[in-house]
């Protein structure tokens, strides 16, 4: 772990509030879409994205009242992210290395009409792959919770020599 990685995780309580705030600074797309940081373990985590209308597919014929469906995009963008930086919670250096995604696979369940939350567990890591499960579910306005997305992602893992 580099100096400056060391001050800086200094700094922040926990690794949620780091990894929240490197999305802040760095990641300008998450940050656009609103990514938050909401859990973070072992082998796991969580990243939360909220409905917006921006990010929706209008329908010409739609309500006045109706939710648009949000873009399936938005549902694979958390996929690939929480597979991926999930992968970094079974490292002995979780800054010490790089990842980048090698394949990505997204079967989609149901229209979102809410909230994102992708939870993510890692199946693998090994030397230089890593393999993670991730589950998208969305609540509606009307307050049900409905899974509407899965994924896998398989990730190589570019460690220090």
């Amino acid at each position: 772990m580099t100096d400056d990685m060391r001050s800086m995780m200094a700094e922040f309580d926990d690794l949620e509030s780091l990894l929240q705030h490197f999305i802040d600074e760095n990641q300008e797309f998450l940050s656009w879409l609103g990514t938050r940081v909401d859990n973070v373990g072992e082998g796991t985590m969580t990243l939360s994205i909220p409905y917006d209308d921006k990010l929706s597919n209008k329908r010409a014929n739609a309500r006045e009242d109706e939710r648009a469906d949000l873009h399936g995009g938005v549902a694979a963008t958390l996929i690939d992210t929480a597979g991926g930086v999930s992968l970094r919670t079974v490292m002995d250096d979780p800054f010490d290395v790089r990842i980048a995604t090698i394949n990505l696979n997204v079967n989609y369940l149901r229209p979102a009409r809410g909230d994102l939350v992708a939870t993510a567990n890692v199946i693998r890591a090994g030397g230089s792959v890593g393999v993670s499960e991730i589950t998208v579910e969305s609540t509606a306005p009307d307050g049900e919770t409905r899974e509407v997305a899965t994924g896998q992602g398989a990730f190589r893992i570019f460690r220090p020599e």
